[in-house]
């Protein structure tokens, strides 16, 4: 399935010269024996250094960003806080305060460094100057800090917790958690839904923002006491979906009513504190019944910026761009003819333009976009940008690519030169082998044009054909794209030998709306055809190869596809990878958490639509399986339910096909444990190579 996480950022989501505190506990296994010499391979990927999170100081001098190495022993990743002038002078340095835990740092408009620590036993606000040296503790909470925003002035902490929406305090949510934990009975009694959601069981609590001063004076006030939701929104929420208005006056938030319907509602609105008394709040969007999130205020405070969808339970329609006159609440859409779905919203000094992240073409771009007219212009070329910041002369941002993970780099506003590199938290990585990838294209379903990518095996010799893996990306609506990834990355597949072949079938994003609306109520059809035709489209173009030695490999919804093509087309490669895929539909319909996500790609729900649930369901063509598949599955897994990997391998046990089962009790819908994920990685390189042979 396809998670906000992907697409947003996703993440979402989390290391640089000379890092001898973080280059902990290396990984020694064994690595494939197919490896060529000196080539990349998920061993060095698993011990990569992460680099996330770039935070620009307000004189526009430094950079700030997370670094995360893998320590092996421990089995967890243990971060840092780099920091790094932007004048080209010096060397990165590590920020002492990283010794005793500290992410998410945030400049103040006051020049300190701000940041999440759990030092003192809970996870807090704290601060520190550009030194690192010292921290000071800003805030001190009876419950965990799990996201926060500085005011405008920084005297103010919005920040989000974990409470009880019953209570009136913080005591009351403090006691009902320790009666909670001290309780001797273990039964959990609901009468709505979540029941539970991503990788936990509802415990009653939602995030909720209250407002503390910096000064450490006065108690906490509950500005969002009353509503019934959460925000930042579980399970991939963060501080991007709350701010202070420019005043500092009032907290402008995204949030879902939960109610009953939470679980097909995709109606994010923004809301308007009444001040910061804890006194009410107003809906600022409610015409619109689709999502709307991100808010950002113009430097001079009459605009708010933000994205929003057009269409009600849809999670992977268009993000477009809507500008709110802050005085009349009067609304209009900017850029309403790019066809491509915008993310990371930021004005630009002068108010004139705003600066976004979207997907184009398999890559990530930063784009910048003339508020008035709407143009657009693309800022940076090839690769997958991450995240951004603005300098007094340009841009900072965190840049990866199918041969890079995540490196630091500046480029001027709109200028023509290439971004220079300030980074290099993988040195090793230099001397390592890397598949060349090449993106081509081909007719696809319904004679549309359709992109995806080969990549050659590390250390490719000319006139050789190759063993392949066949990648199918989740989502559906994603793309594998030009990018770095460290769950399933093309590059490790290169290195063991293999070549690999990446298709971006009709439902994947960064080719105009149109291209991923395709794919719903289409799960079985138009991407399979797109994927029968890229494969030869792919074997015709590239004579190395060897289209009768290959694996298809796939998670979540490419996990779906795997279990569809064992049953359509199945007569094509030599062994199947399924992780965390839909075995059975209808089973879906009821097991699954994210209700709208469904409902919409089956066309309602299973009692008024059935037909819309077995139309494409492996379940009813599991008679015609016969090719030998691997199954992982995540047994927190609660978008895709345990069930479905366990009636996948019981299906290929019974008819008597070569089948193994990985099971991991401790992971959700992707394996993120160091130690599992080298297990998993040993696993499906294992399984590949008892089935392919390269050529002698």
């Amino acid at each position: 399935m396809r998670h906000r996480s992907l697409l947003s950022a996703c993440a979402a989501l989390a290391m640089l010269t000379a890092l001898p505190a973080l280059a902990e506990a290396p990984i020694t296994e064994a690595e494939p024996a197919q490896a060529a010499e000196r080539a990349f391979t998920y061993t060095d990927m698993l011990n990569a250094n992460r680099l996330s999170d770039p935070r620009v100081s307000p004189d526009g001098t430094k950079v700030v960003y997370a670094v995360r190495a893998t320590d092996m022993e421990a089995n967890r990743g243990v971060s840092s806080l780099m920091i790094q002038n932007l004048n080209g002078e010096g060397e990165a340095r590590r920020l002492a305060i990283s010794d005793g835990g500290a992410n998410t740092a945030r400049w103040g408009s006051d020049g300190a460094l701000y940041f999440l620590s759990g030092r003192s036993g809970t996870s807090q606000v704290w601060k520190t100057d550009s030194t690192g040296a010292t921290a000071t503790q800003i805030t001190d909470l009876p419950l965990d800090v799990n996201a926060y925003v500085l005011s405008p002035d920084a005297s103010k902490v919005a920040v989000s917790l974990a409470v009880y929406p019953t209570c009136d305090d913080l005591a009351c949510s403090v006691a009902r958690g320790t009666e909670a934990a001290a309780r001797k009975s273990t039964g959990q009694v609901y009468d709505r839904m979540f029941v539970r959601h991503w990788d936990t069981w509802n415990d009653g609590t939602q995030n909720h923002l209250f407002v503390v001063n910096a000064d450490g004076s006065g108690d906490p006030v509950w500005v969002t006491h009353g509503f019934d939701g959460d925000t930042p929104s579980k399970p991939f929420g963060d501080e991007s979906e709350f701010t202070f208005t420019p005043q500092g006056d009032a907290i402008v938030f995204s949030a879902r009513v939960a109610g009953q319907t939470e679980p097909w509602s995709t109606n994010f609105d923004l809301f308007k504190t009444n001040g910061l008394t804890g006194e009410g709040f107003t809906n600022l969007t409610d015409a619109n019944d689709a999502w709307d999130t991100g808010p950002v205020f113009s430097p001079d405070g009459k605009t708010m910026a933000y994205r929003a969808m057009a269409r009600p339970g849809f999670e992977a329609d268009r993000w477009q761009i809507v500008l709110m006159d802050v005085a009349t609440g009067s609304k209009r859409e900017v850029a309403a003819n790019w066809d491509r779905s915008a993310d990371t919203l930021q004005w630009s000094a002068d108010g004139r333009s705003l600066f976004v992240l979207a997907g184009d073409v398999g890559q990530t771009k930063l784009f910048q976009i003339d508020a008035a007219n709407g143009a657009v212009v693309p800022i940076t070329g090839e690769g997958h940008v991450s995240a951004f910041e603005q300098t007094p002369s340009g841009f900072v941002f965190a840049q990866d690519s199918l041969t890079s993970p995540s490196e630091l780099y500046v480029k001027t506003f709109r200028g023509r030169e290439m971004p220079r590199q300030i980074t290099d938290v993988n040195p090793e990585l230099d001397s390592r082998l890397f598949g060349a990838a090449e993106q081509f294209n081909f007719p696809g379903w319904n004679g549309e044009t359709v992109h995806g990518y080969v990549i050659k095996p590390a250390g490719y010799v000319e006139g050789r054909k190759y063993p392949v893996a066949f990648l199918i990306h989740g989502g559906p609506q994603g793309s594998f794209g030009n990018s770095w990834s460290y769950r399933w990355n093309p590059e490790t597949y290169a290195g063991a030998g293999y070549a690999v072949v990446m298709i971006d079938f009709h439902g994947s994003t960064g080719y105009g709306q149109g291209f991923t609306d395709a794919i719903s109520e289409h799960w079985g059809d138009r991407p399979l055809e797109d994927l029968q035709k890229g494969w030869a489209a792919a074997q015709a173009k590239y004579s190395f190869i060897d289209g009768d030695n290959a694996c298809a490999l796939g998670a979540s919804y490419g996990g779906y596809m795997i279990n569809w093509i064992a049953g359509r087309w199945s007569d094509e490669f030599k062994c199947l990878v399924n992780h965390d895929g839909v075995f059975d539909i209808r089973g879906m319909a009821y097991g699954t958490e994210e209700l709208w996500f469904t409902e919409w790609e089956y066309g309602g729900t299973h009692y008024d639509n059935p037909e819309g649930y077995e139309r494409f369901n492996p379940v009813n063509h599991v008679s015609e399986w016969k090719t030998p598949m691997l199954v992982v599955q995540g047994d927190r897994d609660y978008r895709i339910p345990t069930s479905q990997g366990l009636s996948t391998f019981t299906a290929l046990q019974r008819r008597g096909i070569e089948s193994r089962l990985i099971v991991f009790p401790d992971e959700n819908h992707w394996v993120l444990k160091p130690q599992n994920s080298l297990q998993w990685h040993n696993e499906v390189f294992h399984w590949l190579d008892e089935h392919l042979q390269p050529e002698d």
